[in-house]
């Protein structure tokens, strides 16, 4: 029988989850959860993100838990301790977030609905990318994940960003997983590499670009001197899940169509 009573530790479970139409089974959340918005006002919160009220989780009498990355690891160990059964993924990319869709839902026993969603997200990536072929150039894009220390984008973005119509000026670093090998440790490479568009998404805390923009030598960045720096929203992309693939990867594009069209 698939799970009934889940817990989510994380944003993208619910979210999917909810458009399923399987969040019936849902009986805790992450406390950062925004999407889908009524989901905070059904769902008891019980976890942030590196932490977790373990004795409220097992009040619930979770069947299931739902987490992700190594960044969890002790919520999930503590909890595989009460005999509770935990299941973290670790996808980091476009096609593994279409590839966890399609895992949940066969986890639940909803997998005509959630290979169709998978494919519905896909078709929204397709008609992005075949828009963004047709402009007439690709703006260089620097992605900064936090200010201190400077942290450039994960993959799922990078993927995103060149789906877009951009090219992300840290693809190297784009593919460690880990936020500590994507460290900028000396600020002038962002100066180097000269990007056209600096998108900031500081992990829940207000992107400012007048801090940016003063930075030493950054004044040469065509990004700055154009001023094409833009907030996108944490809970839109940070998240890998259904968010990331719709209206993250939409603002993305309306920014770089209004760059192409200056």
């Amino acid at each position: 029988m698939p799970p009934q009573r889940i817990v989510c530790l994380t944003e993208e479970p619910t979210e999917v989850l909810y458009a399923l139409g399987e969040q019936h089974r849902i009986v805790g959340i992450s406390g950062f959860t925004v999407r889908p918005a009524i989901a905070r006002k059904e769902k008891p919160k019980v976890s942030a993100f590196t932490s977790a009220k373990i004795g409220e989780i097992l009040k619930l009498q979770p069947d299931f838990v739902i987490g992700f990355s190594d960044i969890q690891a002790e919520i999930a160990s503590a909890l595989i301790k009460q005999g509770v059964e935990v299941w973290i993924s670790n996808h980091r990319s476009v096609v593994g977030i279409l590839d966890y869709i399609r895992r949940l839902g066969a986890l639940v026993g909803a997998v005509e609905k959630a290979n169709a969603y998978a494919d519905d997200l896909q078709h929204g990536l397709d008609v992005i990318a075949a828009q963004a072929a047709a402009l007439p150039c690709r703006p260089k894009v620097y992605f900064e994940e936090w200010d201190d220390p400077m942290i450039s984008g994960i993959r799922w973005v990078a993927e995103l960003v060149r789906i877009a119509g951009g090219d992300d000026i840290f693809p190297e670093r784009a593919a460690e997983s880990l936020a500590k090998a994507r460290i900028l440790e000396d600020p002038d490479e962002v100066v180097r590499r000269a990007p056209d568009i600096i998108l900031g998404s500081w992990c829940g805390k207000k992107f400012r670009p007048q801090k940016v923009a003063a930075r030493p030598g950054w004044d040469a960045i065509p990004a700055v001197r154009d001023r094409e720096l833009h907030e996108i929203k944490s809970p839109i992309i940070l998240q890998p899940g259904p968010a990331a693939l719709t209206d993250g990867v939409r603002e993305i594009a309306k920014i770089i169509r209004a760059w192409t069209n200056r």
